[in-house]
């Protein structure tokens, strides 16, 4: 605690050795950084820039890497700051915006590729219905949808723990995320139970409209001809690749925080930076490489650049 000014500080105990490596962790992930901006800005350059990707499919993707840039972004200038810091400190307060902001575009992750998802499955179940049902409002009102319920969601948290007295001060991490509520005196039944609701809704139920939606196609596809189902596979394996990456990742943070099992360190740190390297620059890389359209687009643009 600090007397004078009355803010209370956790300390990330989740680093190993930074004291020795600070400024090759800073270097790597300074370099993360900067690609994860690069490589999403481009393609999301790309779809505004070019009107033939004027439609849901590929706003959709101009979306979700977006939301990977503001994911980053609310854990990366903290991390380099940590990295270069004798103390790796934060606020109370500032970590629980961290989680908010955190499990916020997280869960916007997985609204994100349910709207995908039903688009996908418009356009190959309800072709001829698709101009009708996909309109432009109809886009606007699902990124809306998207962003806006798990933000909602997720603002009830902070509340709910801001005023809770707190035993424990260091945190088993290197980011603010569920495992805070470790840090409590007493655990909160009315934060599990909302946790829980919260935890069904962001993720269980897309992840079952999901597979609903994917089922679907592939049944129709199947009765189709091939043409159709290379079409088809085209154009859903990438989001399908990347549910299945986000969705291991985001099974082991929630897992971390219920269970009681201690990590090694370095394991619990290797697994952390995945969650944050890895999977943000892995939408743009499959959505680059696997969209037809975007990849002649990005093949153009950097002959051009040589």
């Amino acid at each position: 605690m600090d007397d004078e000014l009355n803010v209370t500080y956790i300390t990330f105990d989740g680093h190993v050795e930074v004291q020795k490596y600070r400024y090759l962790y800073f270097v790597i992930m300074f370099t993360a950084y900067i690609l994860i901006i690069c490589s999403n800005s481009t393609i999301v350059g790309i779809i505004v820039i070019n009107k033939a990707l004027h439609e849901p499919m590929y706003i959709f993707i101009a979306a979700l890497l977006i939301n990977s840039v503001l994911y980053s972004t609310a854990i990366y200038p903290k991390l380099l700051i940590d990295f270069l810091s004798e103390k790796q400190i934060i606020s109370y307060s500032a970590c629980l915006f961290q989680w908010f902001v955190y499990y916020t575009l997280g869960g916007s992750e997985f609204f994100l590729l349910s709207v995908m998802a039903y688009d996908r499955y418009v356009s190959i179940c309800k072709p001829l219905q698709y101009p009708t049902i996909m309109r432009k409002t109809t886009v606007y009102i699902l990124l809306i949808f998207a962003w806006m319920l798990p933000a909602c969601q997720f603002s009830v948290g902070p509340f709910l723990i801001a005023n809770k007295k707190l035993c424990y001060f260091i945190l088993k991490g290197i980011i603010c995320n569920s495992t805070i509520q470790k840090l409590h005196c007493v655990r909160s039944t009315v934060q599990n139970i909302y946790g829980l609701i919260v935890f069904v809704i962001s993720v269980p139920l897309p992840l079952l409209f999901i597979v609903f939606t994917y089922t679907r196609i592939l049944i129709i596809t199947y009765r189709s001809s091939r043409e159709v189902r290379r079409k088809a596979a085209q154009t859903c394996l990438p989001h399908l690749l990347v549910l299945i990456n986000f969705s291991c990742f985001m099974s082991y943070d929630v897992l971390l925080a219920r269970l009681e099992t201690d990590f090694p360190k370095t394991v619990h740190l290797i697994m952390s930076l995945q969650l944050v390297i890895y999977h943000p620059l892995f939408n743009p890389i499959m959505y680059g490489l696997k969209m037809k359209e975007i990849y002649k687009l990005l093949k153009r643009l950097f002959f051009k650049v040589l």
